[in-house]
Protein backbone atom coordinates (compact mmCIF):
# COMPACT_ATOMS: atom_id res chain seq x y z
CA UNK A 1 0.00 0.00 0.00
CA UNK A 2 0.99 3.18 -1.29
CA UNK A 3 2.04 6.00 1.94
CA UNK A 4 -0.85 8.21 2.29
CA UNK A 5 2.16 11.20 2.68
CA UNK A 6 4.80 10.31 -0.15
CA UNK A 7 8.53 11.63 0.23
CA UNK A 8 10.03 12.50 -2.89
CA UNK A 9 13.58 14.42 -3.27
CA UNK A 10 13.80 16.74 -5.83
CA UNK A 11 17.11 17.53 -7.46
CA UNK A 12 18.54 18.90 -10.71
CA UNK A 13 21.05 17.21 -12.08
CA UNK A 14 24.60 18.04 -13.89
CA UNK A 15 25.12 21.83 -14.79
CA UNK A 16 21.38 22.57 -15.34
CA UNK A 17 20.92 25.73 -13.83
CA UNK A 18 17.42 26.35 -14.69
CA UNK A 19 14.86 25.30 -11.68
CA UNK A 20 12.05 27.98 -11.95
CA UNK A 21 9.98 24.84 -13.15
CA UNK A 22 11.20 22.49 -10.37
CA UNK A 23 10.18 24.45 -7.81
CA UNK A 24 6.66 25.37 -9.30
CA UNK A 25 7.03 21.28 -8.80
CA UNK A 26 7.97 21.18 -5.47
CA UNK A 27 5.01 23.40 -4.29
CA UNK A 28 2.70 21.32 -6.61
CA UNK A 29 3.77 18.27 -4.80
CA UNK A 30 3.57 19.85 -1.22
CA UNK A 31 0.26 20.81 -1.97
CA UNK A 32 -1.14 17.98 -2.80
CA UNK A 33 -0.30 16.19 0.23
CA UNK A 34 3.30 15.04 0.13
CA UNK A 35 6.46 16.00 1.69
CA UNK A 36 9.22 17.14 -0.42
CA UNK A 37 12.90 17.45 0.25
CA UNK A 38 14.28 20.03 -2.21
CA UNK A 39 18.07 19.59 -3.21
CA UNK A 40 18.12 22.25 -5.99
CA UNK A 41 21.02 22.66 -8.29
CA UNK A 42 23.84 21.38 -9.65
CA UNK A 43 23.24 17.45 -8.04
CA UNK A 44 25.00 14.21 -8.50
CA UNK A 45 23.27 10.71 -8.85
CA UNK A 46 25.40 9.72 -6.17
CA UNK A 47 24.78 12.73 -3.53
CA UNK A 48 20.87 12.64 -4.15
CA UNK A 49 20.45 9.14 -3.87
CA UNK A 50 22.63 9.40 -0.70
CA UNK A 51 19.60 11.77 0.95
CA UNK A 52 16.94 9.51 -0.74
CA UNK A 53 18.40 7.15 1.80
CA UNK A 54 19.06 9.43 4.82
CA UNK A 55 15.34 10.33 4.51
CA UNK A 56 13.98 6.97 3.67
CA UNK A 57 12.26 8.70 0.69
CA UNK A 58 9.48 7.05 -1.50
CA UNK A 59 10.51 8.86 -4.69
CA UNK A 60 13.14 10.80 -6.64
CA UNK A 61 12.04 13.55 -8.90
CA UNK A 62 14.59 15.06 -11.18
CA UNK A 63 14.45 18.13 -14.03
CA UNK A 64 16.49 18.04 -17.09
CA UNK A 65 16.31 20.84 -19.28
CA UNK A 66 19.82 20.42 -20.72
CA UNK A 67 20.13 17.47 -22.76
CA UNK A 68 21.90 15.19 -20.62
CA UNK A 69 18.76 13.26 -19.53
CA UNK A 70 19.79 9.94 -21.67
CA UNK A 71 22.58 9.94 -19.78
CA UNK A 72 22.20 11.33 -15.99
CA UNK A 73 18.59 10.08 -15.33
CA UNK A 74 19.79 6.45 -16.55
CA UNK A 75 22.65 7.39 -13.79
CA UNK A 76 20.30 8.21 -11.25
CA UNK A 77 18.68 4.59 -11.45
CA UNK A 78 22.00 3.45 -10.96
CA UNK A 79 23.05 5.28 -8.02
CA UNK A 80 20.05 4.19 -6.35
CA UNK A 81 20.46 0.87 -7.08
CA UNK A 82 24.14 0.66 -6.09
CA UNK A 83 22.63 1.66 -2.37
CA UNK A 84 20.02 -1.18 -2.63
CA UNK A 85 17.22 1.62 -3.38
CA UNK A 86 13.74 0.71 -5.23
CA UNK A 87 12.73 4.62 -4.89
CA UNK A 88 11.50 5.02 -8.41
CA UNK A 89 12.37 7.82 -10.75
CA UNK A 90 9.76 10.46 -12.00
CA UNK A 91 11.74 12.40 -14.92
CA UNK A 92 10.38 15.85 -16.25
CA UNK A 93 11.57 18.70 -18.33
CA UNK A 94 12.48 18.80 -21.88
CA UNK A 95 12.17 15.32 -22.69
CA UNK A 96 11.46 14.79 -26.51
CA UNK A 97 8.95 12.11 -26.84
CA UNK A 98 11.23 10.14 -28.76
CA UNK A 99 13.79 9.50 -25.81
CA UNK A 100 10.64 8.45 -23.60
CA UNK A 101 10.81 4.61 -23.65
CA UNK A 102 14.43 4.39 -23.82
CA UNK A 103 14.18 6.44 -20.18
CA UNK A 104 11.72 3.89 -19.21
CA UNK A 105 13.85 0.74 -20.50
CA UNK A 106 16.70 2.38 -18.21
CA UNK A 107 14.63 2.14 -15.16
CA UNK A 108 12.92 5.57 -15.32
CA UNK A 109 9.30 5.27 -13.78
CA UNK A 110 7.70 8.12 -15.54
CA UNK A 111 8.83 10.66 -17.62
CA UNK A 112 6.97 14.04 -18.22
CA UNK A 113 7.73 16.39 -21.07
CA UNK A 114 7.18 20.08 -21.13
CA UNK A 115 3.51 21.24 -20.68
CA UNK A 116 2.73 18.39 -18.32
CA UNK A 117 -0.17 19.44 -15.75
CA UNK A 118 0.05 19.69 -12.11
CA UNK A 119 -2.27 16.99 -12.30
CA UNK A 120 0.01 14.92 -14.36
CA UNK A 121 2.78 15.44 -12.03
CA UNK A 122 0.92 14.69 -9.10
CA UNK A 123 -0.71 11.15 -10.87
CA UNK A 124 3.02 10.47 -11.71
CA UNK A 125 4.57 10.86 -8.65
CA UNK A 126 1.81 8.47 -6.56
CA UNK A 127 1.55 6.32 -9.33
CA UNK A 128 5.01 5.60 -9.30
CA UNK A 129 5.16 4.97 -5.78
CA UNK A 130 2.12 2.94 -5.15
CA UNK A 131 3.58 0.37 -8.40
CA UNK A 132 6.81 0.35 -5.89
CA UNK A 133 4.71 -1.25 -3.11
Amino acid sequence: MAPERPRIVLAKLGFDGHDRGLKVVARTLRDAGMEVVYLGLRQTPEAVASVVEQEDADAVGISMHNASHLTLAPAMVEALRALGLDAPVVVGGIIPERDADELRAAGVAAVLGPGASAREVVEAVRGAVAARR
